[in-house]
């Protein structure tokens, strides 16, 4: 165990269970994602899976983000029927724009007890945005209003999105200071060109300077499933210069990283590149403050 954390809180994965709860884009077969071909991971994934996949690590607790179910409120039934530690704690998907969002929200508490926030997906990679439109949320104001009625309700926001979209989004969150967020994916930085990363940087330090923004280490392997330690360094290196350590927190995002790359292969190389000193922070701390567990 050197160089481990010597405690986990997995702050991004997903679970799912095929015959519960309809995933439409687990249904497609032979569709390539923005993350590449998901075949691999078109079948059952249960907490005895994810466990077996941190075996003897010291994993203590993990959030659940939605997963692209065609209905959230029946994820949500359905992940509080499993038992914690995992997951700890659910973040739900609804769609923030709709005109019962205040009775879908009321749905997702009565649901469960371990909801702790949304995630309505902003952006995913350009050939995908370009078709669903999504990145255009940032600029409607239903879209402002829902994620006002989150912060008077206290929950918080999952916030995915492409490098590009982070300037749009740090002016219209800055409109909602008691909203708590979740950068998932550090923002997504998908041009790992020179120029991509140091403008993915400067959106990333817009974003950070909102005092309740915070980042995951998560899913970086989309971004580069061929990764190195040297080639993932930039990358967090940076988020912690931007958030600081009790601002960041380190998420699997498995079964989806399990594309390219084992459990403890990806956590011991994230391990290595965040200081020591901060692991307690990073690994475990700031997720359990940032989701109340």
């Amino acid at each position: 165990m050197t160089g481990l954390p010597a405690e986990i809180i997995d702050a991004h994965h997903h679970l799912w269970d095929l015959e519960a709860v309809d995933y439409p884009w687990l249904m497609a077969r032979g569709v390539q994602r923005f993350f590449g071909d998901p075949t691999p991971i078109q079948r059952p994934y249960q907490p005895a899976d994810f466990q077996a996949d941190w075996e003897g690590l010291p994993v203590i607790a993990s959030v659940h983000v939605q997963v692209g179910a065609a209905d959230g409120l029946a994820e949500t039934r359905w992940l509080e029927r499993l038992q914690p530690p995992v997951p700890a704690a659910i973040v739900a998907e609804t769609d923030l724009t709709a005109p019962d969002l205040a009775d879908r929200l009321d749905a997702l508490c009565a649901a469960s007890l371990r909801l702790r926030g949304i995630r309505q997906i902003v952006g995913r990679h350009p050939s995908e945005d370009a078709r669903t439109g999504s990145p255009a949320l940032l600029d409607d104001p239903r879209f402002l209003a829902g994620l006002r009625i989150l912060a008077r309700r206290g929950l918080s926001f999952d916030l995915q999105l492409t490098a590009p979209l982070l300037p749009r989004a740090a002016a219209l969150f800055a409109q909602v200071p008691g909203l708590q967020l979740a950068l998932c994916h550090a923002g997504s930085p998908w041009d790992q060109s020179p120029a991509g990363l140091e403008d993915w940087r400067a959106g990333l330090n817009q974003l950070a300077a909102l005092p309740t923004a915070h980042v995951k280490l998560s899913g970086l392997g989309m971004f580069n499933p061929a990764w190195t330690p040297a080639t993932l360094a930039p990358v967090v290196d940076a988020a912690l210069a931007a958030f600081g350590p009790e601002r960041t927190m380190w998420g699997s995002n498995f079964p989806v990283d399990r594309l390219y790359r084992g459990y403890r292969p990806l956590l011991e190389t994230i391990a290595a590149l965040v200081p020591s000193a901060t692991h307690h922070a990073v690994f475990a701390g700031t997720a359990r403050r940032f989701y109340r567990l």
